[in-house]
């Protein structure tokens, strides 16, 4: 089976003579092709009854490398047992205009962590709202940045617990549809994240390359802006399996995800990748898509996340200063193993 690692042996060479890659690109390349090999260094095992000796080769431990990330998975899935109730959760994704995608690119720290600010302000003011809950809702969000076909595509994907805790310290049930009208919920997103982002730019906080130059001028600034509102963000929701176990092992799948995974490479060639994908379009149709070798890398490492950033983020009664307290208490009022 073709893997990751080696379309960057093969390639990486020559990536690098069309491309610069940043740091913290250069970094994970690295660190791609050296796991598991001898570079990295290993452990020796021998067999004390026939002597037979197994060399193991160390892990790189990098979080965009698709041999290190199904051990943490487990760690944090397992780690996580202990905070679901028993109750409904939801799947939620928040999506970002193509109209941003270059601005976002070429601020990654900046308003990568503004997507999440405004997914977690929407969705705590909209669940304290007694129209739709009238609670202290428990969520967490993670971050990907990639589509099917490894186009840059910003997105969150949260998942919301379908429940919350009233400032009685009562546990307040939702219906069994998502509490938040997601027309409603996507209004709020984009009001929030382009009201910031026009701050963000009075401030002087963002920078412009290429095509985005021209966003230095406050009048082109202000058309995106109001192109933008003028668009209606697509977000959505889905219920998640019920039950505790099935919950995390189903949020497990999205937790350490990278943009693409070993099974999905069907093969390489001399100068080419071909890579599988689902067509949303088309009633998910798994078709196949090829392209140069150079290229599948370049589009890799545009997700490549600046260093630094905290990719799965806590909120409300799932946050670290509510486990032992709001947490503990919900769990009680939902009688939630344990």
């Amino acid at each position: 089976m073709t893997t990751i690692q080696d379309i960057f042996k093969a390639f990486y060479v020559k990536y690098k003579e069309r491309y610069k890659p940043s740091p913290e690109q250069a970094k994970a390349a690295n660190d791609i092709m050296r796991c598991r090999t001898s570079s990295l260094g290993g452990h020796a095992y021998e067999c004390d009854t026939c002597g037979h000796t197994q060399v193991r080769y160390n892990s790189c431990r990098n979080r965009h490398c698709s041999m290190c990330q199904g051990v943490n998975k487990e760690v944090w899935v397992d780690n996580r047992k202990k905070d679901i109730l028993n109750a409904p959760y939801f799947h939620v994704v928040f999506t970002m205009p193509e109209q941003l995608h270059m601005l976002i690119y070429h601020n990654q720290k900046v308003l990568y962590d503004l997507m999440y600010k405004c997914v977690a302000e929407t969705l705590a003011e909209l669940s304290a709202d007694k129209k739709y809950l009238g609670a202290q809702i428990g969520f967490f969000s993670v971050l990907h940045t990639w589509g099917q076909n490894l186009h840059f595509h910003p997105h969150i994907h949260t998942v919301v617990l379908a429940g919350g805790l009233s400032k009685q310290n009562k546990w307040r049930h939702s219906s069994k549809k998502f509490f938040i009208p997601v027309k409603v919920l996507s209004k709020k997103f984009r009001g929030k994240y382009l009201f910031y982002l026009k701050q963000y730019y009075e401030q002087k906080l963002l920078v412009y390359y290429n095509d985005a130059k021209k966003y230095e001028d406050p009048k082109q600034f202000q058309c995106l802006i109001d192109e933008c509102y003028s668009l209606n963000w697509y977000s959505y929701t889905k219920r998640t399996f019920s039950g505790p176990l099935a919950v995390v092992q189903y949020l497990g799948r999205y937790t350490h995800r990278i943009a693409i995974s070993n099974n999905r490479i069907v093969s390489m060639g001399k100068d080419t990748v071909t890579i599988q994908v689902k067509d949303y379009r088309n009633n998910n149709q798994i078709k196949t898509v090829t392209m140069k070798g150079v290229e599948f890398i370049r589009r890799f490492l545009m997700h490549i996340l600046p260093k630094g950033l905290v990719k799965i983020r806590h909120y409300g009664l799932l946050a670290n200063r509510n486990k032992k307290t709001k947490l503990k208490l919900c769990r009680k009022l939902t009688k939630s193993p344990a």
